[in-house]
């Protein structure tokens, strides 16, 4: 007796993989089936079967829906059931495509700055001259030295390209003062105080204490 085997390339292509070739043919039978509520009732029974095979699942809200569209979509939506509590889905809904998310333009040029130094030059160029927004600037120009030395470790960086770049920049909107250091944001890092280490001296103290007094007996006892 020769049995004829069938390969998974010789069949139809999956729908939705998930779930099998069983539930694809199972999907396949019920718009066989002649008798409305019989064809209902089994449809409603396919979609607790899916339910069940995802059971990781079963707290996603409105997860049924969702089953009884990959019901319809596996049909190819040629089934004639009615999902409880929900219209039948149609392949033009499927098909629908959100709508496309126009995402911010970085500005190329001088990226190494990052984008929120442009926002905080906008920010300066709007307040009212004087000390505070010569203050603001100077934090700016700092930020921008700091950022350029970790884009660029290798070489040395001068107040006089960060006083270009910040005057290309803000489009001659903003300058520093001359003989103005650059390096308070780098100084603040550098000279950030130290956590201290919890003073272990006292029980250091008692430590030795104990030894001495541990060595005193043993002379004791030896005498």
């Amino acid at each position: 007796m020769e049995f004829e085997m069938t390969y998974n390339s010789q069949e139809d292509l999956l729908i939705i993989s998930e779930y099998g070739r069983n539930v694809q043919n199972l999907v396949r039978h019920c718009k066989t089936i002649e008798d409305p509520k019989d064809r209902q009732r089994f449809a409603e029974q396919l979609v607790e079967l899916m339910y069940q095979m995802n059971p990781q699942s079963k707290n996603v809200l409105e997860y049924k829906t969702k089953l009884w569209k990959h019901l319809f979509k596996i049909a190819e939506y040629d089934i004639d059931v009615t999902p409880p509590g929900m219209a039948a889905p149609s392949k033009e809904e499927d098909e629908v495509k959100p709508d496309t998310i126009e995402y911010p333009v970085k500005e190329r040029e001088f990226r190494h700055y990052g984008h929120n130094v442009r926002l905080l030059m906008e920010k300066a160029i709007a307040m009212e001259e004087g000390p505070i927004k010569q203050s603001f600037v100077e934090v700016i120009g700092s930020f921008m030295k700091l950022a350029y030395k970790n884009w660029n470790r290798e070489h040395y960086v001068s107040d006089e390209i960060i006083l270009e770049d910040l005057h290309s920049l803000s489009k001659g909107q903003l300058k520093v003062e001359e003989n103005r250091s650059l390096d308070s944001l780098t100084s603040a890092v550098r000279n950030k105080p130290q956590r201290r280490r919890p003073n272990n001296s006292k029980s250091s103290n008692n430590n030795n204490r104990g030894r001495r007094q541990s060595r005193n007996n043993n002379n004791k006892r030896r005498r």
